[in-house]
C-alpha cells in the first residue's frame, strides 16, 4: 500500500468516525422539537447566596447588582455578594453603593475556579441551600430566583438557565454570539433537557445545590474553563444539571472579531484542558448516558480539528482538478453558506429577535461557524492557560421587551 492508498484509507475511517459523532449530536438536537413543560409553582423556600466574582468591572457591575436585588423573590431569602478580586479600579466601591456585600479572597487568584473555590467553601458555614453564580457584566431577568426555587422545588441538584444576548444588534460579531446562544439554547440544553441529559453550564446564570457541593467536595476546579470542568464533575457523579429556561441572564457579547478569536481560544484550549483532565477516568468507570455525554462534548475540540483534514483535502483536490472541479466545490460552499444564513435568521425570528437588524449577524454566521474550525485545531496543540480580560461596557436592558 503507497502512501495515498493509506491516505486514502485514513480519510475514510476518520469520515466514519466524524459521521457517527455527528449522528449522536444530530439524535440529541432532535429532542428540542419536544414541548418543554414549565416546573410546577412552588413555594419561595430556597435561601440563595448569588456569587459574582470581579475583576475591574466597575463599569458594570452595578447594574447586575441592581438587577439582582430588585428580583421578585423574597429579600431576606438571598444575599448579593460581590467578590473582587486583582482589581486596578472600584469595582468593590461600585458594588458596595449597589447594595451588595463584599467578600475578599485570601488566597492567590488566578483564574474564576479559584474564587469559588474559596468562597464556597467560606459560605457552605451558613445556612445557605444553594449558591448562584453571574458574572459582573450580567443582568438577571426579575424572575431568575423564582425560577431556580421551582427547579430545586421540583427536586434539581444544579440549575443551569438560559443565556441571551445584551447586544445583540451592536455589531456582526456580537449578532453571531447570540445566534450561537439561541442555538445552545435549542439544540443543545432544551434537547438535553428533553432526553434526560444534564444541560451544560457555559459560564453564568447556574446555581448549585448545598447536597450537589457536599457529594463534590466543594467546589473544585483546575482549568480556566471551570464550567466545563464542573459539568463533567456533575457526570462522573452522576448528577444532571436541570435546565431552567426561564431564569433569563442577559450576557454582554463581543463586538469585534479580535475580541472573540481571544475569548474563544480561552473556551477551546480550556475544554482540551478538560478533556485531558476528565476524559482517561470516565473511560475507566462504569459507562452511563451522563458520562458518555459528557466525553463526547469535551471532545468536540478534537472532532472539529480532525474535520480540518477531509475539507483541506477536498479544497487541495478541487484546486488541482481545474477550473470545472473548482467551480463545482465553489458552488458546494455557497449552497452551504446559504443554507446556514437561513437556519441563523429562521432561529433568530423564532427566538423573536427583529431579523432586519440581526442582518449583519446572520450574514456573517456561517463564517463564525467556519472559524471555530482554525481555533479548534490551534487549541488542540497549544491550550491558551492565561485569563485575559474582555472590556465590558454599561449596556442595561433589563427585560426581554428591552431587547427586541
Amino acid at each position: 500500500m503507497d502512501f495515498m492508498e493509506f491516505f486514502q484509507a485514513f480519510l475514510l475511517v476518520l469520515g466514519v468516525v466524524l459521521k457517527l459523532a455527528s449522528g449522536y449530536f444530530l439524535a440529541v438536537s432532535l429532542f428540542a422539537l419536544r414541548r418543554a413543560r414549565p416546573f410546577p409553582d412552588a413555594y419561595p423556600e430556597t435561601r440563595f447566596a448569588v456569587v459574582i466574582a470581579a475583576r475591574n468591572e466597575e463599569t458594570v457591575i452595578a447594574n447586575l447588582v441592581k438587577s439582582l436585588l430588585a428580583q421578585h423573590y423574597p429579600r431576606g431569602l438571598f444575599d448579593v455578594i460581590v467578590v473582587p478580586n486583582n482589581c486596578t479600579d472600584g469595582t468593590e466601591n461600585a458594588a458596595r453603593l449597589a447594595g451588595a456585600r463584599i467578600m475578599r479572597c485570601e488566597n492567590p487568584v488566578r483564574r474564576k475556579g479559584d474564587v469559588l473555590n474559596e468562597v464556597f467553601a467560606k459560605l457552605m458555614k451558613y445556612s445557605y441551600d444553594a449558591f448562584v453564580v453571574f458574572d459582573a457584566d450580567n443582568i438577571a431577568e426579575p424572575n431568575s430566583l423564582a425560577e431556580m426555587n421551582r427547579a430545586f422545588a421540583a427536586g434539581a441538584e444544579v440549575c443551569k438557565g438560559r443565556i441571551m444576548a445584551k447586544n445583540p444588534y451592536t455589531s456582526a460579531t456580537s449578532g453571531c454570539y447570540t445566534l450561537h446562544f439561541e442555538m445552545s439554547h435549542l439544540f443543545l440544553n432544551r434537547a438535553r433537557a428533553a432526553c434526560g441529559l444534564s444541560a451544560k453550564i457555559n459560564g453564568t446564570g447556574f446555581a448549585v445545590s448545598r447536597k450537589a457541593l457536599e457529594r463534590l467536595g466543594g467546589w473544585n476546579t483546575q482549568t480556566i474553563t471551570e464550567d466545563a470542568e464542573f459539568t463533567a464533575q456533575l457526570a462522573h457523579a452522576g448528577i444532571r444539571a436541570t435546565y431552567v429556561p426561564r431564569a433569563i441572564t442577559y450576557d454582554e457579547q463581543p463586538t469585534s472579531p479580535a475580541v472573540s478569536v481571544t475569548q474563544r481560544l480561552r473556551w477551546c484550549g480550556g475544554i482540551v484542558s478538560v478533556a485531558k483532565l476528565t476524559v482517561p477516568p470516565a473511560l475507566a468507570k462504569r459507562p452511563t448516558a451522563l458520562l458518555f455525554d459528557s466525553i463526547m462534548t469535551v471532545t468536540t475540540p478534537y472532532f472539529q480539528a480532525a474535520g480540518a483534514i477531509p475539507a483541506a483535502y477536498s479544497l487541495f483536490a478541487a484546486l488541482a482538478g481545474g477550473a470545472p472541479t473548482f467551480a463545482a466545490f465553489a458552488a458546494q460552499l455557497a449552497l452551504a453558506y446559504a443554507a446556514l444564513a437561513v437556519f441563523a435568521a429562521a432561529t433568530a425570528a423564532i427566538a423573536g429577535y427583529s431579523v432586519p437588524k440581526m442582518l449583519r449577524g446572520i450574514a456573517a454566521y456561517p463564517l463564525f461557524l467556519a472559524s471555530w474550525v482554525p481555533i479548534q485545531v490551534y487549541s488542540v496543540f497549544r491550550q491558551t492557560s492565561e485569563w485575559r480580560q474582555i472590556r465590558h461596557s454599561s449596556v442595561e436592558n433589563l427585560s426581554v421587551k428591552a431587547l427586541r
